[in-house]
């Protein structure tokens, strides 16, 4: 079958998949997985393992507008306001799905060194486009309103670190590389710092030609660009395109006073293109495998929840954040999403002995999460007494505000 009508085919199965989901009230991405699901090796086979290497171009683009929305979120006079509070309570609820889903796979499973390493390191990052859903949908505003904005952000950035590190170690175990481990580590380090330095050069330039923009039509071409650029150049090198492309929208986002602009246009072209992302993913899902590791898919799920809840409440007690915050927080920061799918291609890039397993698992935690997320981000929302939090500011302009962007 030709590959333009199975791509028309994704879409239009993605967007009934969505459809279908509203129903159930359910966001639109759990009806995009669970669409393509339906397309994959589990039933109608419409969409190959072969057919989704051919795509993954389109994920690899989705994936960088993803990291330059991430990248939207770290304004320095917003950080500035947070202080290191925000660092050490993302740090803590990082480490803590790390230890704890590390913990379960290698001493309770028993699995390997480096497939228990790189599962616990893609547990750390959280899909922030659900929360941020149910925050604007019941206006909710408050301390931990505000505490969750930079967390999802920031803890993809560690996420991202944490997996570079865990697959030098990883590949380092399996024997895929002929070098020490001082090495790999200092590759890991040296691809972040050339990531971070690559992603401001590229994001200073864009802020450049995007004030000179005259229309939107101009504004979206430069930005696409430039976020092709910035993957292409740093699959060249070697370089993290997830992290580069974050730097480049926190370069723009705090450079630029109109960037709203830019993140807005991007906005209004990425729709389909998230459905032929999402949609593809599920298609990718082989529920075949999964029954092989059912027990250990399962575990994950509740292993990467406990070790989330219980690193920001350790965090938060750290800091002495706000009751709301403290007891609260974790049961926002559960769902997981591109980022973890993002990482899932590079495992069967740079490890390939594991990565059928690995990629099923995430796979299936994702649909779980992607589903339940929203979920306990209402529940988390409403103990904390936040919900309608905007309006109850309205009325009372006394309020404290949340860092307003320029």
């Amino acid at each position: 079958m030709d590959v333009l009508l199975k791509l028309g085919i994704v879409l239009l199965v993605g967007l009934v998949g969505a459809k279908v989901a509203r129903i159930f009230k359910l966001p639109n991405v759990s009806g995009y997985l669970v669409a393509g699901l339906f397309l994959g090796p589990s039933f109608f086979k419409l969409i190959s393992s072969q057919d989704v290497e051919t795509l993954a171009v389109i994920s690899e683009f989705a994936l960088a507008i993803i990291a330059f929305s991430i990248g939207s979120e770290f304004v320095l006079e917003d950080m500035k306001k947070l202080g290191s509070s925000i660092v050490i309570i993302t740090l803590a609820e990082v480490v803590g799905a790390l230890v704890v889903v590390f913990s379960v796979t290698f001493f309770i499973f028993k699995q390997p060194l480096a497939f228990s390493l790189v599962l616990a390191s893609m547990s750390a990052a959280t899909a922030p486009a659900a929360t941020l859903l149910v925050m604007r949908q019941y206006r909710a505003d408050g301390p931990l309103t505000r505490t969750i904005l930079p967390v999802v952000a920031l803890d993809d950035v560690f996420g991202i670190m944490a997996f570079g590190i865990a697959m030098s170690i990883a590949r380092l175990s399996v024997g895929s590389v002929d070098h020490s481990f001082l090495r790999m580590v200092s590759w890991s380090v040296l691809e972040i710092i050339g990531s971070i330095v690559l992603g401001f050069v590229l994001g200073l330039c864009l802020t450049v030609l995007a004030k000179r923009a005259h229309d939107n039509d101009e504004l979206l071409g430069v930005t696409l660009a430039f976020l092709g650029v910035a993957t292409g150049l740093s699959k060249a090198w070697g370089l993290s395109s997830l992290l580069t492309s974050i730097v480049v929208g926190t370069t723009l986002v705090n450079l630029m006073h109109n960037s709203s602009r830019v993140f807005l246009t991007i906005n209004h072209f990425t729709p389909p293109i998230y459905v032929l992302f999402f949609t593809l993913a599920g298609a990718s899902l082989d529920l075949g495998v999964l029954f092989k590791v059912g027990a250990l898919g399962v575990t994950y799920i509740f292993a990467r929840a406990a070790g989330k809840m219980i690193g920001a409440w350790i965090g938060a007690k750290a800091v002495k954040a706000p009751p709301a915050v403290t007891n609260y927080l974790g049961l926002a920061l559960l769902p997981q999403g591109g980022v973890s799918i993002g990482l899932s291609v590079l495992v069967r890039q740079m490890l390939p002995e594991y990565s059928v397993a690995i990629t099923t698992i995430i796979m299936f935690s994702v649909l779980v999460y992607e589903v339940a997320g929203p979920i306990f981000a209402k529940i988390a929302l409403e103990k904390a007494g936040e919900i309608g939090g905007l309006d109850k500011r309205a009325e009372s302009p006394s309020i404290q505000t949340y860092g307003e962007r320029g």
